[in-house]
């Protein structure tokens, strides 16, 4: 009888060890994973000139790191450039974990050479596309690299699952130091030269000198279906990206599931990214996928190259084998010395959208839904309604004064030209109350209401005021923001990015922004979350979120050379009541700032 008993108590525990395990496995299947990212020189090769360039790893793109959603990353940077540096986590929302974000002066002070610093951060409830890259002065040209998210083990993608995925980074090259193309800019005061090349997973492609080698090659099998993670790195380039002979079906962008739809041309910001599907169901060959800048501002110089990689079909007739040129579980690019499957038959280019089509630009924006209805927050209880835009500084003639019209180029927000800290992150001064370092009274409003996106906006009104001032949140607050493009100097569209957050896009438009007329716009059934959004060029977005990560977290466009212009702002989110509503303590080898 006690046998029996015990027996049956034994099943029991069993049943019950088995029912626990099914609520906690997720959780417990969760990992802690280590990296070290070595900041370094790197010689390496482009457009026929060698030249060396700052790199993590001495890789270019940079690693990709692949995790499982609620993950925990420690990740130690190493830096033995000649450049202080900061690595950023595009779109994780660091919850409470500012000192992980890494804007410079922001939420910490710079790796100096020869230092070091851990990132330690989780990866909970998000997954997707996202990248990394560094956070001071214009490094980030060359140190980035994507960062994937997978689903929590044993569950699935919201579609049907695909035999392939491929990162697909899109970058900007110059033949010259980034760096010193930004000091030019700075010391001069006129807008910073563009680049000379489009990249593709760090290559030109075929169309450029010297570069058809090194193309990158995407190896398909007819009739499988591949995941394509498509970021945008560039440091000023709104760009354009469609593939020869096939169609993409949208299914994710800023690591957000969206309602899947077909197109031809995808467009990406910098800072955005988007994960399409492509099936392989064309002839067996070689077809270009291809990227080309979109610019909406009228009369400003632009990368007009095409970047392109080959989509090749495997065994295809007059195509070697291509098994070499990916390598890991999703097939990152290599740079193999072999160039296997380089040769072969000439690829046919896709179409491609004109520079300014803002048509197509605008038709792919309206069509990312969210996959179900969602709950948009509400109602409203801070609101922030910003322009976005140039400015001119006035400035005596001369070698230092060499923008338009004898001036200084700007941006700014609210006609407030964002300006860094330089003894101390904003994130430090705030948690550790030290004064001097900010003002938190930036305008929830323009100071001057004015036709923003006029052609004719009276020069009295171009030139804007620097400041360090910060727009103070309640920790809970329903916040809305109204980003508008301004017609001064030159309209043009910005692709602004809030850290720290996701944001549901209610609505975009253009014109001026006419909360008595646009708000019947608003999409309040199932519009798409992001964390970076195009503000359309001569036009306006609203994007809205719950104020429920504490800390400092900048706001910026994405386009570096308005971003050093000063088109920027913070927000500084106070803690709320609980412990868990608190931004947590800083680690102890947060870098120290030195003059």
């Amino acid at each position: 009888m006690a046998e029996m008993a015990s027996s049956g108590l034994v099943k029991l525990c069993s049943s019950a060890l088995v029912l626990l395990c099914c609520f906690l496995l997720p959780g417990a299947l969760a990992e802690e994973r280590f990296y070290e990212f070595i900041v370094q020189e790197t010689l390496v090769k482009r457009l026929c000139k060698s030249q060396k360039i700052v790199t993590v790893n001495g890789l270019f793109p940079g690693p990709t790191i692949e995790v499982y959603s609620g993950d925990t990353l420690a990740i130690k940077a190493v830096n033995r450039a000649q450049y202080t540096v900061t690595l950023h986590w595009h779109g994780l929302r660091q919850l409470r974990n500012g000192w992980a974000d890494g804007p410079e002066f922001v939420t910490q002070c710079p790796i100096r050479p020869g230092g070091s610093y851990t990132y330690r951060f989780t990866t909970q409830g998000q997954e997707g596309t996202l990248w990394w890259h560094a956070h001071s002065s214009w490094l980030r040209a060359t140190v980035h690299g994507a960062l994937i998210i997978h689903p929590k083990r044993g569950l699935p993608y919201p579609f049907p699952k695909p035999q392939m995925e491929a990162p697909v980074i899109l970058a900007e090259w110059w033949r010259r130091n980034p760096i010193a193309v930004l000091r030019q800019s700075m010391i001069t005061g006129a807008p910073p030269n563009v680049s000379d090349a489009l990249l593709i997973n760090g290559q030109p492609g075929d169309l450029l000198p010297c570069s058809s080698q090194e193309t990158s090659i995407i190896p398909v099998v007819a009739g499988e279906t591949s995941l394509l993670r498509i970021i945008n790195a560039a440091m000023n380039t709104e760009l354009f990206v469609s593939l020869a002979g096939h169609r993409m079906t949208v299914v994710a962008a800023d690591a957000i599931y969206t309602k899947p739809f077909e197109t031809d041309v995808v467009l990406l910001g910098p800072g955005q990214t988007t994960d399409v599907l492509v099936t392989a169901h064309a002839a067996p060959g070689r077809y270009y996928l291809a990227a080309r800048a979109y610019t909406s501002a009228q009369g400003v110089p632009f990368d007009n190259t095409t970047a392109t990689a080959i989509f090749q079909y495997k065994n295809a007739p007059g195509c070697p084998t291509t098994s070499s040129a990916f390598s890991g579980p999703v097939g990152r690019s290599t740079r193999s010395s072999g160039h296997l499957g380089r040769a072969g038959p000439q690829p046919m280019l896709p179409f491609l959208p004109a520079f300014n089509d803002t048509n197509t630009a605008t038709a792919f924006s309206n069509s990312l839904r969210s996959p179900v209805a969602v709950k948009v927050p509400g109602p409203v209880t801070q609101e922030v309604f910003t322009t976005v835009g140039f400015g001119l500084f006035n400035c005596r003639p001369g070698p230092f004064c060499q923008g338009p019209n004898n001036t200084r180029f700007g941006a700014s927000m609210n006609n407030v030209s964002f300006q860094l800290p330089n003894t101390v992150s904003l994130l430090q001064a705030h948690y550790h109350h030290i004064p001097g370092v900010f003002t938190d009274d930036f305008p929830a409003f323009p100071p001057v209401f004015f036709n923003f996106t006029s052609q004719n906006v009276p020069r009295a009104l171009w030139q804007p005021v620097k400041g360090t001032r910060l727009y103070r949140v309640k920790y809970g607050a329903v916040v809305q923001i109204v980003f508008q493009d301004t017609g001064i100097f030159a309209a043009d569209e910005h692709p602004m990015h809030i850290h720290g957050y996701h944001f549901f896009v209610l609505a975009t438009g253009f014109g001026n922004y006419d909360p008595r007329q646009d708000e019947a716009k608003f999409n309040l059934v199932d519009p798409p979350s992001r964390n970076t959004i195009g503000v359309p060029v001569g036009g306006w977005a609203v994007v809205r979120f719950v104020a429920d990560n504490p800390g400092v977290w900048l706001v910026h466009c994405h386009i570096d050379a308005h971003l050093t212009g000063g088109l920027a702002m913070a927000l500084l989110v106070e803690d709320g009541e609980s412990e868990l509503e608190t931004t947590i303590a800083p680690p102890l080898d947060l870098p120290i700032c030195v003059l």
